[in-house]
């Protein structure tokens, strides 16, 4: 089997790319001491982002916000968000949502 130089330079660029961000801020943060308040604010960051992706992928289709009555993928999130919630499982949450939609897609 051939190596290709371009193909190996890009596969190494990519892997360098997404390194660098990763472990650069690593690097630096874990030698300062944050705050108390530095680190409040860091601990909402995941549930932020987590927020953004979910809500974006719910509520709107191709740049536009889609109609609450036609959402099924809206009502098949709130029994698996019940289940994330009182269960903390992964397992069951991931059963809960695709049964849902499942369920709501044969149905409607």
């Amino acid at each position: 089997m051939e190596i290709r130089w371009d193909i190996f330079l890009i596969i190494a660029g990519s892997a360098l790319v997404t390194f660098i961000p990763r472990v650069l801020p690593l690097m630096v943060l874990s030698r300062m001491n944050i705050p108390d308040w530095g680190m409040r604010w860091l601990h909402y960051v995941p549930i932020a982002v987590m927020a953004a992706l979910i809500g974006q992928e719910l509520l709107v289709k191709g740049n536009n916000l889609t109609p609450i009555m036609s959402n099924l993928e809206l009502f098949a999130a709130l029994p698996t968000f019940l289940v994330a919630i009182f269960t903390r499982s992964l397992m069951g949450t991931v059963v809960v949502g695709i049964l849902s939609m499942m369920l709501l897609r044969y149905f409607f």
